[in-house]
């Protein structure tokens, strides 16, 4: 399952995944960014707590993938949380 996190100006779409458990019996979770094109999407996905992207495809700039890792560092703690709570219950 993916949650809404946000919309950015230039289109770009983030969610996050519902909580994992991997090989090693630890929690994991997903925090995918993506942005359409002409030809598809541009799009970047972060496998958290280890920060390590493991999807990449598209167009992204290096300056853009730094500041979503630096917004999935900063919000791993909320992630986590709204990941256990089913996403973010906005009014």
């Amino acid at each position: 399952m993916m949650y809404p996190f946000c919309k950015y100006s230039d289109e770009t779409q983030a969610v996050f995944s519902d909580i994992k458990i991997n090989e090693k019996d630890e929690e994991i979770l997903y925090v995918h960014f993506e942005r359409p094109t002409e030809d598809g999407f541009d799009s970047v996905r972060f496998e958290l707590p280890s920060y390590k992207i493991i999807y990449k495809e598209g167009n992204y700039t290096e300056e853009e993938i730094a500041r979503f890792k630096e917004i999935v560092e900063r919000g791993i703690q909320y992630f986590f949380k709204w990941a256990r709570e089913g996403g973010l219950h906005i009014a």
